[in-house]
């Protein structure tokens, strides 16, 4: 017999939930500090529930178990929560002064200093981290919004016009109503979701980019190039309202994350990541200038694309930069040569004018 399942991810969740019912059967609590309840888990029956990395005390903890309850408990010598509730924000992953300091760096030597081969105990614990990663990014409930991703180089310099083009770009498909989705990261990643938390600000968007300039790179220098992105965002007018995603990976932990998206699925294994980025963004897919990231990207959305059924809708795809993508990295000839004949052929555009993205975005198929 099936059996409600109901997620638990705060302490007034919890005690919402408890004043209904003294049985908990299917409920899954998840990163809860439960040691001042102590007493209301004595008294109810926790059979069948799941309690995932939630602070107990040994006594309950115990009791839990031997009542038919399920405890996974927090995870030893990790720096980050295995079993995290919520995705990440600016401030989470940038919780000191110093970027060395920060949750972000933490993580990433702990990263490094297992490989090339973590042992089990370590591979389980980013696999559990990855898993409530994606559990809170199903969360936001993006299907039901339109999602544009914009892809592009971590290289791409705050100074230059290509960044502030990127920023309007986001900002003017927020405004229409799209979700930002970007892998997360420096460069073009940045740009796109600072321009969506500016969406609607375009005076204040202008001064941000501005503001930014000075600190054109996350080299040499990640503690003004974070300092920069916080003290601007400090003064982000809307910076509570407008949702954007990104999504990067301590994969490319050398590569800081941007601190503008207002959700930030962080994820340890690359490949997951790069199929959550692509999975989600139904609404099209904008590529600026990149190298091996965003070519991986064109090309994993492409396969999509070209073996979906007819039945299922194909995403619109623009490349921009035409010299970029038939010259520099000639991937549009690939691309368009797999779309011929195909329904994917008509989704799939090349353009040098970034203001045409968003009229091919409208594709309805």
């Amino acid at each position: 017999m099936s059996r409600t399942l109901r997620e638990i991810e705060s302490l007034d969740q919890f005690d919402a939930a408890i004043a209904e019912t003294d049985h908990l059967a299917g409920w899954l609590v998840q990163s809860v500090d439960l040691r001042a309840r102590s007493g209301v888990l004595a008294r109810v029956n926790p059979a069948g529930a799941f309690f995932l990395g939630c602070t107990l005390t040994d006594r309950a903890q115990l009791s839990l178990i031997r009542r038919g309850a399920h405890v996974f408990p927090r995870l030893d010598n990790v720096p980050f929560n295995a079993y995290r509730a919520t995705l990440y924000s600016g401030a989470d992953l940038y919780d000191a002064r110093h970027y060395a300091d920060t949750l972000d760096a933490r993580v990433y030597r702990w990263m490094q200093d297992r490989l090339p081969h973590p042992g089990l105990p370590d591979t389980l614990a980013m696999t559990l981290h990855d898993h409530a990663i994606t559990d809170a990014l199903d969360e936001v409930h993006l299907d039901h919004h339109r999602v544009v991703g914009i892809m592009g180089g971590h290289k791409l310099r705050r100074d230059e016009p290509g960044f502030a083009a990127a920023a309007e770009l986001a900002a003017g498909l927020a405004e229409q109503g799209a979700v930002i989705l970007t892998g997360g990261g420096p460069g073009a990643m940045e740009a796109a979701n600072l321009g969506a938390r500016f969406a609607g600000c375009r005076d204040q968007l202008h001064d941000a980019v501005a503001r930014l300039a000075p600190v054109p790179s996350f080299t040499p220098d990640i503690d003004a190039w974070v300092s920069s992105a916080l003290a601007v965002l400090a003064d982000c007018p809307r910076a509570i309202d407008v949702v954007s995603i990104g999504i990067p990976t301590w994969h490319y932990g050398h590569e800081p994350p941007n601190a503008f998206a207002s959700h930030i699925a962080k994820y340890f294994r690359n490949a997951l990541r790069e199929d959550e980025i692509l999975n989600r963004c139904r609404a099209g897919i904008v590529c600026l200038p990149g190298a091996a990231g965003t070519i991986q990207e064109i090309f994993q959305a492409t396969t999509a694309n070209y073996y979906a059924l007819d039945t299922q809708p194909v995403v619109p795809m623009v490349l921009v930069g035409r010299a970029y993508w038939t010259e520099t990295f000639p991937a549009w000839q690939l691309l368009s040569a797999l779309g011929a004949g195909r329904r994917m052929g008509d989704v799939i555009h090349l353009v040098d004018d970034i203001t045409e993205v968003p009229a091919l975005l409208h594709h309805r198929n």
